[in-house]
């Protein structure tokens, strides 16, 4: 009987933090938002990027160290890829689609991110 309690506890313990890891954004989610804020600081304009904000300082915390550094390696790649005139139009494109999924508020649209 006390066997049984044991395995009974142990099981419910893995679903709840099953349960719980499978609401974290993945480590590729947090990357491509930070690109997607590196973006919209690089294009300007009326992008609205508080929801993107928030996402990424909720996402953020407890993150490995390597990769808050490569999310602010990707933010500066991304604004300076903006300046460039050529590939404006295209990265316009890449805010307007895909990044949408990353603008909700607190990290609502996670699971819409395109992959």
């Amino acid at each position: 009987m006390k066997f049984a309690a044991i395995a009974l506890t142990a099981a419910s313990l893995l679903t709840t933090a099953a349960a719980a890891a499978a609401d974290r954004t993945t480590d590729l989610d947090y990357l491509k938002a930070n690109r997607c804020r590196g973006l919209a600081a690089g294009i300007g304009g009326s992008v609205d990027t508080s929801g993107l904000d928030s996402f990424i300082k909720t996402e953020g915390r407890g993150r490995n160290p390597y990769v808050v550094q490569r999310a602010q390696e990707e933010f500066d790649k991304a604004k300076r890829q903006a300046r460039s005139a050529e590939a404006r139009e295209r990265l316009s494109a890449e805010l307007a689609g895909p990044c949408v999924a990353y603008m909700g508020s607190g990290g609502a649209g996670k699971d819409m991110a395109v992959r």
